[in-house]
């Protein structure tokens, strides 16, 4: 029996008697699961020979038939998939960046029946470092948002690197970001540490130079951004 079998099985168990009526011809719970799982497949990125990084924060699309019988469900119902996300991501040597979270929005585009998975890696403060917040300054990479504080982030592909880019165009101490000052406002440059390959901003070369909102980093193979996300 695979993953999902035992996954699908485990589910209906235990929620089959409370959403049998409600979710009878509308979105099942499963099929929420097998979607959550597909999501995982399909956005895994490569981190080590055996690890890869999955998204953490799911959202989940519902037509207005679907959202009225999901809504009201949504605690309990996630309380019962979490685990199953977990299972499927353990058995795959997934890794999560921070707590897992799923969410319901109403589209009303969607035909009853039809769902989507929309999916983010948002990374928690397990490292040490800050959450993002609105209003602040974060260089997202792949999807995953790292939040820019004080002192700044060792971007390479060595193991002390604190952002460690699995790409061959990337050394091993590549790129520093630093940041100073004041944390409302605060001061963030970037310095090429003598890589191969350098470090682009907004498509120049440069040595060492300031960045902030909207910038564009190219590092070897790997796009960046700077940017202040609305919120999480």
């Amino acid at each position: 029996m695979g993953v999902f079998d035992k996954a699908e099985k485990k589910i209906e168990s235990a929620v089959g008697k409370v959403f049998a009526r409600a979710f009878k011809g509308y979105v099942h719970p499963v099929e929420i699961v097998a979607g959550i799982q597909r999501e995982l497949d399909a956005e895994a990125k490569l981190l080590s020979r055996d690890k890869r990084l999955v998204p953490n924060v799911f959202t989940i699309g519902l037509s207005r038939n679907d959202y009225d019988r999901l809504a009201p469900y949504a605690k309990t119902l996630n309380a019962e998939i979490t685990p199953s996300i977990r299972d499927h991501a353990a058995d795959r040597h997934y890794v999560f960046n921070g707590p897992v979270s799923i969410d319901y929005t109403l589209d009303e585009s969607l035909p009853t029946g039809q769902f989507t998975v929309a999916s983010q890696a948002v990374a928690d403060d397990s490292s040490g470092r800050k959450p993002d917040r609105p209003g602040k300054l974060v260089l997202e990479v792949n999807g995953v948002r790292h939040p820019l504080v004080a002192p700044g982030i060792l971007i390479g592909r060595g193991a002390e690197a604190d952002l460690r880019l699995n790409d061959p165009g990337v050394s091993r101490r590549h790129a520093m970001i630093s940041v100073t000052g004041d944390p409302a406002h605060p001061v963030v440059t970037i310095e090429d540490l003598g890589s191969t390959n350098g470090v682009h901003v907004n498509g120049n070369r440069v040595n060492k130079t300031r960045i902030g909102e909207g910038a564009r980093i190219e590092i070897g193979n790997t796009r960046m951004l700077i940017h202040t996300p609305a919120g999480v």
